[in-house]
């Protein structure tokens, strides 16, 4: 699972569609809709928090704006939680940069043009967050090439 950090317009068609699906995965761990996933790690910074439902739906609006922009059709009726919050979620710096250097590598190896676009762009945060100083998050779980 991985509930990006970064603003939904840097994600190229499959990150968006997968961000999606996740996003909805979490919502449904969140609302006690589903056993699986209740201890990952990537759902820490959304239970811990005062608002967790409202948060991910506020999560899950910006990918809906993102995908409408770009004309997809995601259902806006599987929003559970508010889709407007005044909490936000802290993320750091270097988990940001983090997810931008992942991102990047993810868009070589399956979307060149999209790769070129973000090559020409600065990362951004989703709108749910608020970025603070610090390194990777203790949470984040870096894959086997990211050592």
């Amino acid at each position: 699972m991985r509930l990006w950090s970064l603003h939904p317009v840097h994600l190229d068609r499959a990150g968006l569609v997968a961000g999606w699906r996740e996003a909805l995965l979490a919502q449904a761990v969140l609302a006690g809709r589903t056993e699986g996933y209740r201890n990952h790690p990537q759902l820490l910074r959304f239970r811990d928090s005062s608002e967790p439902l409202d948060l991910v739906g506020a999560y899950l609006d910006g990918l809906h704006q993102e995908a409408t922009r770009r004309g997809y059709r995601f259902d806006a009726d599987k929003i559970l939680g508010g889709r407007e919050v005044d909490t936000r979620i802290p993320v750091t710096r270097g988990q940001l940069d983090y997810e931008w250097a992942h991102l990047g590598e993810k868009l070589a190896r399956r979307s060149p043009d999209d790769e070129a676009r973000w090559r020409g762009s600065v990362p951004t945060p989703h709108p749910v967050f608020d970025v603070v100083p610090g390194g990777v998050e203790s949470w984040e779980r870096p894959g086997p090439n990211d050592r």
